[in-house]
């Protein structure tokens, strides 16, 4: 499927992040994050802050890499406080980004080392925690369609699933679970997988369910997963029941896909 532009990810950063802010700021500060339950509200306020602001000096700092611990704010001791430092970073990765050009060299995490990967990953950062934001104050608005579509392609391409870098292999699956977002139409055709890797740098392990997004293999698909694109970013973010998708096929197959994108995501 095809990725939103950048001019419509920067819009979402904005909007999404403005409607995190006006719902977090009338919320109680204490209460609870659903989907993060060791989190307040105002715990959840300085997360997106600080991560918001964490990427608007890597971009500025492009191609260089992330910014040194000892530049970061305080935590502000109030919730006004705290909004306003929101503003703040929010203002600044917009400003940044806007800035930028997306082909342009920068520092990431993950292979694609773009500011175009900022764009992307912002914007679902920010809906997700929007997300967030309205189960913590027990008020409910919309996903657009087409950002939550690009969000469960974002999912199985970067956040779970991807190709093995220099230092891992992947060894391939045999089944295929399709994706079929009912609204927007889109099929997205999954291969779960096994991932084997040690990090050459932490020593860490990898090995592990893997999944690969995949083109159409051609066949009869092993299971399939539907629902809306909203349904099923937010089942795979960990933000909704399973009753909000349906699952028909190899038990099999559902599983394998399941043991890939288990491990929860804040």
């Amino acid at each position: 499927m095809t990725r939103l532009t950048f001019p419509a990810y920067l819009d979402h950063i904005r909007s999404e992040s403005a409607r995190l802010e006006a719902v977090l700021a009338a919320c109680d500060p204490e209460a609870r994050v659903p989907a993060c339950p060791d989190w307040s509200a105002d715990d959840l306020l300085w997360h997106h802050s600080e991560v918001q602001w964490f990427w608007s000096e890597v971009v500025r700092r492009r191609p260089g890499g992330p910014p040194d611990d000892e530049l970061r704010r305080g935590r502000a001791d109030t919730h006004a406080g705290l909004v306003e430092q929101h503003a703040e970073s929010s203002a600044s990765l917009v400003d940044a980004l806007s800035r930028a050009d997306p082909a342009e060299a920068a520092w990431t995490w993950a292979p694609e080392q773009t500011v175009g990967f900022t764009y992307r990953r912002q914007a679902h950062e920010s809906l997700i925690h929007r997300l967030d934001a309205e189960q913590a104050a027990g008020v409910a608005s919309p996903l657009d369609p087409a950002l939550a579509a690009d969000g469960v392609a974002e999912l199985l391409e970067v956040m779970y699933g991807g190709e093995a870098p220099g230092w891992g292999r992947i060894e391939p699956g045999v089944q295929h679970v399709r994706l079929d977002l009912t609204d927007t139409g889109h099929a997205l055709w999954t291969q779960p997988c096994t991932f084997l890797g040690t990090h050459p740098e932490s020593g860490k392990v990898y090995d592990g369910p893997h999944v690969l997004l995949v083109a159409d293999p051609g066949t009869e698909p092993d299971a399939v997963v539907s629902g809306t694109a909203a349904d099923l970013d937010a089942w795979l973010w960990k933000r909704r029941e399973r009753d909000a998708i349906t699952v028909e096929g190899d038990p099999a197959a559902f599983a394998a896909l399941l043991a890939a994108v288990g491990p929860p995501l804040d």
